[in-house]
């Protein structure tokens, strides 16, 4: 089971937890059961958002393996222009 630390529009989701547990072995299934537990975040993962895993950050890699003991942080997807 990981800790994922939230960024702040996604805890009223969470009843405003900036922590939550999820047992997740890929970045996809961890936005499956975060959807599941707190469907409220639905809409702010549909609209994007970046993973980091031990500070190297994935935008479209949702197979990536979530490693045990990781430190995993949810955070706003930024458009470049």
């Amino acid at each position: 089971m990981a800790d994922i630390h939230l960024w702040g529009a996604l805890r009223p989701a969470a009843d405003g937890a900036s922590v939550v547990q999820v047992e997740a072995r890929t970045i996809r299934e961890l936005f499956r059961k975060l959807e599941e537990a707190y469907p409220g975040m639905a809409p702010h993962l549909a609209r994007g958002v970046a993973v980091s895993i031990d500070g190297r950050i994935y935008r479209d890699s949702w197979e990536t393996a979530l490693p045990e003991g990781a430190e995993i942080y949810l955070l706003p997807r930024i458009q470049g222009g």
